[in-house]
């Protein structure tokens, strides 16, 4: 782990600090918000510099767990997010939005880090790692259709001109720039440290521009503590017991466990930013969600290593 990765949820709050601090001087709250959706892209491009696309094949390899994965995190995730959100936050759209987008988008590179601190399959977790990122891609436009639709808050044409210029575009060229340095892939990982750099700096633009809006709101955090435990404890239990069903290895059921729980809040913040301009709670849920994910992870690296540790001793 990097010092950014292993401090990650600290640069995240200190990166909302510092933008609402500065942006109590009008003249940057006034302009900053021309630099989120810049940062986010650049925060994109450089993280699909770093996934492997090109062995998307392999993501198929190991059938049981794949099929086991996808349809735990594109089936039964979205309509558990669903229930929740229309639980707890249906009469807040903006959460509820929010709320939906931050769970329907599998993580595609933290989960690696607490997959090898817990000792799980780190191989079978990057393997599928490709197939996560392109499923989402696709289907993260049409779960906001399908479940937030209704709320009158999505304009397909926001939706569809985020997906292009905040997803499509960045991938396409990461493909383009992965191909010419084919020969050369590991210059990619000195960049790794990038990503959290490029998201830190897009929190802090967005809490310049919008953290009155935070301040004015801050019983959203406490709103979204009760369906978020719930979601991760269930989840948590859920791939334990399916992983049992299925006789998958210690390792692999760890791996299943964090591709579960594990969220990809940065893809969605993009997505939110761009579609969703006149809506600032709806990324300000998509910032919260990490603050309160990384502790849950970490915590979940230390109950799968106790639980291996339990059944090795049996």
């Amino acid at each position: 782990m990097t010092l950014f990765e292993k401090l990650y949820s600290l640069i995240i709050l200190f990166s909302v600090l510092i933008g609402l601090i500065i942006g109590q001087i009008q003249a940057i709250q006034a302009h900053v918000d021309i630099f989120i959706v810049p940062l986010l892209v650049a925060m994109l491009f450089i993280t699909f510099l770093q996934i492997p696309l090109e062995d998307i094949a392999t993501s198929v390899s190991n059938i049981t767990f794949t099929l086991t994965s996808v349809t735990i995190n594109f089936i039964w995730t979205p309509l558990f997010a669903w229930a929740l959100a229309s639980i707890f936050l249906f009469e807040h759209p903006a959460l509820y939005i929010g709320f939906i987008m931050l769970l329907v988008t599998p993580c595609t590179d933290w989960y690696l880090i607490f997959t090898s601190m817990a000792k799980g399959n780190v191989a079978l977790s990057t393997a599928i790692l490709p197939l996560n990122l392109l499923l989402q891609v696709i289907l993260l436009p049409l779960y906001l259709l399908f479940f937030a639709g209704a709320t009158g808050a999505i304009e397909l044409s926001f939706l569809f001109e985020s997906v292009l210029i905040v997803l499509i575009l960045p991938l396409a060229l990461a493909i383009i720039v992965k191909f010419l340095f084919k020969k050369n892939k590991q210059v990619f990982s000195k960049f790794s440290g990038l990503p959290i750099l490029f998201l830190s700096l897009a929190i802090v633009a967005m809490f310049a521009s919008q953290g009155n809006v935070l301040l004015e709101n801050l019983e959203i955090m406490w709103m979204l503590i009760l369906p978020l435990a719930l979601f991760f404890v269930i989840n948590f239990f859920l791939s334990q017991k399916v992983g049992d069903q299925l006789h998958f290895t210690t390792q692999d059921k760890k791996s299943l466990t964090l591709t579960t729980l594990a969220r990809n809040s940065p893809l969605a913040l993009a997505i939110a930013m761009t579609a969703f301009p006149d809506q600032p709670l709806i990324p300000l849920v998509l910032v919260i969600g990490p603050l309160l994910e990384l502790p849950i992870l970490a915590m979940t690296t230390q109950v799968l290593l106790a639980f291996s540790k339990k059944a090795d001793k049996k």
